[in-house]
Parts: C-alpha cells; structure tokens; sequence
C-alpha cells in the first residue's frame, strides 16, 4: 500500500462550497451544515486501509462533537469505475458499518478533491465557525501496523482549541498519511505531482 501525504492547504483559506449527493440520494451543500462552531471535512474511501483503521474511532469523535456545535462530512472521490468498492452503493454500507451519523458524499466529477486539494485518504479538514481552515492534517500518528494507539489526539485538540475561540499553532500540524485519491485517466490536479 502506498502511502501518500496531505498537500496542505494553506491556513485560513474559505472553506470550498459544494453540493454532492448524500448516500441517501439527498443533496447536501456546504450551508446545510449547521456546525455554529466549525465543520469538519473528511476525504475518505472505503477501502483504503489507512480510513478503515480508524473510521470507528473517527465516527466516535463525531458523536463527541456534533452536540457542541461542530459539523462532520465526509467525501468520496475516487474513481469508481476503476475502484467500484468506492462507490455510492458501497458508501451507504460504509456509513452504516463504521457508524458515521453525518453525511458521506460522493464527488463523482472529483472537482470536490481538487477544490480541497486533497491528496489522500484520509485527509482532514477543520474550519472555524466563519469557515476558514483551522486546522488539516493528520487524525494521529497511528497508521496501520505501527502499534500506536488510535486516539484521534491531533485532530480532536484542533477542535477544542476551535471551540475554545483560539487559533491552532500552524507548526503543530502534521500532514495526513494514506491512499492516494484515485484521479480519473488525464484528471489528477497539477498539485498532486
């Protein structure tokens, strides 16, 4: 398995609109998410062992969250031709399994994945109530197979120090690790080398 690091993005940048369809059939925008205190955006896959390590611990931290005011999405863009494991059908099972209650979207366009400049999965994303990045990086530094323990402390003190009304220190955060997106022929963005 090929592991692939997050690009990134710059710090304070407006979080990138969007209206993808929900495993539900519904559409779902960046303003329906009610996140007073921020939202957060999670690219992920379904099979990529790097999200199946902790996806249960990932849906756990969203339950934390959610009643405080932060918001969880997460999105899926891989080529589901060439990886139909990563499609629609496949994320509604998904979200079931892994307990997500809060929307899994598809970007079948993968225009979603290059608005973020996503480059794996998992890649996390945390923006503040006014919708500026926070925070994106790395749930933890556990990867499959290294014997660390799955805590979700990166990510989780982003959001406490978001709900607390201050900025997370930009030289804290760590890139993420994990699958690469899986760009449709001729559709992988410039940033992703």
């Amino acid at each position: 398995m090929a592991a692939t690091p997050s690009t990134m993005l710059p710090l304070g940048t407006p979080a990138p609109d969007f209206q993808l369809s929900d495993t539900d059939g519904l559409k779902v925008s960046l303003a329906d998410l009610d996140g007073e205190h921020g939202v957060v955006v999670a690219f992920i896959s379904n099979h990529c062992p790097f999200v199946k390590h902790l996806r249960l611990k990932f849906a756990a931290m969203a339950d934390d969250f959610l009643p405080k005011g932060i918001s969880f999405v997460a999105i899926g863009s891989n080529d589901v031709e060439n990886y139909p494991a990563d499609g629609p059908d496949k994320m509604a099972e998904e979200k079931q399994i892994a307990g997500y209650n809060f929307p899994y979207l598809y970007d079948a366009t993968q225009d979603m994945a290059k608005a973020y400049r996503a480059a794996c999965t998992p890649d996390f994303y945390l923006f503040d109530g006014a919708r500026k990045l926070a925070y994106r990086g790395q749930f933890d530094d556990s990867r499959p197979g290294n014997g660390r323990s799955i805590t979700g402390k990166d990510l989780r003190a982003a959001i406490e120090t978001v709900l607390a009304g201050e900025s997370v220190p930009g030289e804290s955060q760590k890139p993420s690790l994990g699958c690469n997106i899986k760009w449709k022929a001729g559709n992988a963005p410039e940033y992703y080398g």
